[in-house]
């Protein structure tokens, strides 16, 4: 019976020194896979070719999803629109040189990390302060959220700005359903294609998928869907010109 006890008690010390060993290792697996992911998705600050500014970069895995309409979901219509414009904009200029003597209150927009303007042909590229800090939220979104779903940084592309009586005028004779009050002539209001987008000089880390531009479509839609709930401005989904039409409501 003696015997019996110590080979038991032996037993009971291999197979005690088997699980710690076994726990030991898995415990080791657990933590590998922590470091790792943590290592990954960590925020890294570096700077963009040809940008002052540090961007920090926290590259994700989260799903592209989108709104399940955008012509129900951005339905602001210009009614809408219009009170926000003639609340936070300016009053309406008659032309270009009128609009470049309100260097006070406009903001002239240039090409950036972030967005380019396209070739303007019935408005000029000025907005209020207001508007420029909604147009930079969202393309900062936009830009922070392919990351965050590990895809290829983009610039959004703004097709049309402000617009002068002038330049109201001028567009009516080749489109009679155009609108004579716009809300672009407030400088509150600016358009950003859906249907093309322009590459980015942001950084490019290693493992980031390129996207279709109708994919780019749907996380731009998730974009201003939040800072549309936020109550930072009015969004109207245009399908004969494809853009989204954007006032800001600040």
């Amino acid at each position: 019976m003696p015997e019996q006890k110590k080979v038991k008690r032996r037993l009971k010390k291999k197979y005690r020194r088997i699980l710690q060993g076994m726990g030991l290792v898995i415990l080791l697996f657990i933590v590998g896979i922590i470091v790792e992911k943590t290592c990954l998705n960590r925020p890294r600050k570096v700077s963009g070719e040809g940008e002052e500014e540090q961007i920090e970069v926290v590259v994700g895995h989260n799903r592209i999803i989108g709104v399940p309409s955008c012509r129900k979901e951005f339905d602001d219509s210009n009614n809408v629109q219009l009170i926000a414009a003639e609340r936070y904009g300016i009053k309406p200029v008659q032309n270009r040189a009128e609009a470049d003597s309100l260097k006070d209150v406009l903001i002239l927009l240039e090409d950036c990390g972030l967005y380019v303007i396209d070739s303007l042909t019935h408005s000029i590229p000025y907005l209020t302060f207001g508007a420029k800090g909604v147009l930079d939220k969202i393309a900062t979104n936009f830009r922070d959220s392919l990351y965050a779903k590990g895809c290829v940084p983009c610039r959004l592309v703004v097709t049309s700005v402000l617009r002068t009586k002038d330049d109201v005028a001028l567009l009516r004779r080749r489109n009679v359903n155009a609108t004579e009050n716009s809300t672009h002539c407030y400088g509150t209001t600016f358009d950003i294609a859906y249907g093309h987008y322009e590459p980015s000089p942001a950084p490019k880390p290693a493992g980031l998928r390129a996207l279709e531009p109708w994919e780019m479509k749907k996380v731009l839609s998730e974009v201003l869907r939040d800072l549309r709930n936020e109550g930072c401005c009015y969004v109207k989904y245009e399908f004969k010109q494809p853009c989204f039409h954007i006032t800001a409501r600040r």
